[in-house]
């Protein structure tokens, strides 16, 4: 059986490489090298890794790695990306939920990550879902109210 490191790594060359653009194409390419994955493992390995899809016309996506590096870069992908893709977000005292578009959840959360902001204690994303935990209730509200800012630009 090959490790979770090694599948993971493959996933990576492969979408370095290739235009997947659904988890189906990509477990239908990793059981052509020998991996035997189910579509849970293959999400499971897409969250972890915290891949993005990326919008490459007609309506199609790819799976890619996000790229981003400096604080600034950070900020300013986190920006186009809450304009294009979020939906809505809503908070109750300190959790924050943010809707995006499907598929775009776990790319923001990641570069929400990135920030490293003591405000924020963390996130988790589904598919088109965020949980942002704000430290406090204060925090929470101005957090709201800054990436509100963000979806209109």
């Amino acid at each position: 059986m090959l490790s979770k490191e090694h599948r993971q790594k493959r996933i990576q060359d492969i979408i370095a490489r290739e235009s997947i653009s659904t988890q189906s194409e990509l477990v239908e390419r990793l059981r052509a090298e020998g991996f035997q994955v189910t579509q849970a493992t293959v999400s499971r390995d897409i969250n972890e890794l915290r891949l993005v899809r990326l919008p490459i016309g007609k309506g199609r996506h790819r799976y890619a790695l996000a790229q981003v590096s400096g604080p600034s870069d950070v900020e300013e992908e986190l920006s186009r990306l809450f304009q294009n893709f979020v939906k809505d977000v809503d908070r109750g005292e300190n959790v924050l939920v943010i809707r995006t578009a499907d598929g775009h959840a776990t790319g923001v959360a990641l570069l929400l990550d990135r920030l490293r902001r003591d405000d924020i204690v963390g996130t988790i994303a589904g598919e088109d879902t965020i949980f942002v935990v704000a430290r406090t209730t204060a925090e929470g509200e101005a957090l709201m109210e800054e990436l509100h800012a963000l979806m209109l630009g």
